[in-house]
């Protein structure tokens, strides 16, 4: 995960986590890189990914903008993040290319350094807005009166624009560095897999703050969020069928936050973390740690894209707009084949009735 440059690379680019390179990679970093996981597996995971994910954000965005007027803060909370999942899936197809080409980057520097960003800064966008949607739960559950002026749609938009600017900002920092990487002995360019030690010093210091700030601190706020959301609704008497569906909703949106953040985003960030938080000039003595460390970090950012196939059941849980609309667009469907079996059973009623009439005709003109 991190690279000991030699006179030869002395000068290249650094940035997030990587493999070695200290004249040369190792047998085990090339078995990787040229391996079926790497080549093989990870593209199709992706693949996956994007031609599931695109439509269904697409369909999304087009719900909340034509049939969903957002101006409810879940509503607009769940626009942004179908917007973030969608262009992060519309990025896909380039590292789709470039692990189906035995991780040989064809697109150039500009376009690598703008791939990598966009992966973080998916990631930790869809942290942050995954954070305020809890905050938001919080405030309608335990706040309900209090909070009417805090959630305004123009302080909502307000937290949007917000949240996507520290991600943004936090995802900068990748754009001024190569990320490019030239291996002679494969005869290939990678991508954000190898680097060089002279800015690991800054490096070690960006990761960690940002894990801190971009990552652990939302995923607190979300479970403290969610954790006193349940136990509000817990101690309300169910009296009403409307109670029991609210805690029932509230429970099934914090298991799906959870499960986003434990399956998408917790090993890629904790990883990351305990990489950099041990990192020392002396880490030469771990190259073969490093390296298996690497290739989980690989295959947890690639899981990491599963948030964009279970964002869209916190559109559902979280906006009763949008559970409206879905519910109206299975009823027009249930009314359409409704319709659709009547026509037909009319029209083979009216054949079936006129079969005997044909014949007493026939019979007749004989």
């Amino acid at each position: 995960m991190t690279c000991t440059p030699d006179n030869k690379s002395k000068g290249s680019g650094a940035s997030g986590a990587a493999l070695s390179y200290h004249e040369g990679l190792s047998e085990q970093a090339q078995m990787f890189l040229t391996g079926p996981v790497s080549t093989i597996l990870l593209p199709s995971f992706y693949t996956l990914v994007c031609s599931i994910s695109v439509p269904i954000n697409i369909y999304a965005l087009l719900a909340f903008a034509r049939r969903i007027r957002p101006k409810k803060p879940a509503a607009i909370y769940m626009v942004n993040l179908a917007f973030v999942d969608l262009l992060f899936a519309l990025m896909l197809p380039f590292k789709i290319s470039y692990h189906f080409e035995g991780n040989n980057w064809k697109f150039g520097w500009f376009m690598c350094r703008v791939v990598t960003a966009a992966f973080y800064w998916n990631m930790y966008c869809s942290v942050l807005l995954i954070a305020c949607i809890s905050v938001d739960r919080l405030l309608a559950v335990v706040y309900p009166i209090d909070s009417l002026s805090w959630r305004s749609p123009r302080n909502t938009i307000i937290a949007c624009v917000t949240m996507w600017v520290l991600s943004f900002a936090g995802s900068v920092p990748l754009t001024t560095f190569d990320q490019t990487f030239p291996l002679t002995e494969l005869n290939i360019t990678t991508c954000h897999d190898v680097y060089a030690l002279e800015k690991i010093t800054f490096l070690k210091v960006y990761f960690l703050t940002l894990c801190c700030i971009l990552f652990f601190l939302p995923l607190l706020i979300t479970v403290v969020s969610y954790t006193r959301v349940i136990w509000t609704l817990s101690r309300v008497q169910q009296d009403s069928p409307g109670t029991s569906r609210r805690r029932t909703r509230a429970v099934l949106m914090s298991l799906i936050v959870l499960v986003i953040f434990v399956l998408c985003f917790m090993p890629t960030n904790c990883l990351l973390f305990a990489h950099y938080l041990q990192l020392n000039e002396g880490f030469k003595k771990n190259w073969n740690a490093s390296e298996s460390s690497y290739a989980l970090y690989v295959v947890f950012l690639c899981l990491g894209s599963l948030n964009c196939l279970l964002d869209p059941l916190l559109y559902y849980f979280g906006s009763s707009q949008c559970r409206k609309q879905l519910s109206n667009v299975l009823r027009c469907k249930e009314a359409t084949e409704r319709s659709d079996k009547n026509i037909t059973h009319s029209s083979d009623s009216r054949r079936f009735s006129l079969k005997p009439i044909l014949k007493s005709k026939k019979v007749t003109n004989y």
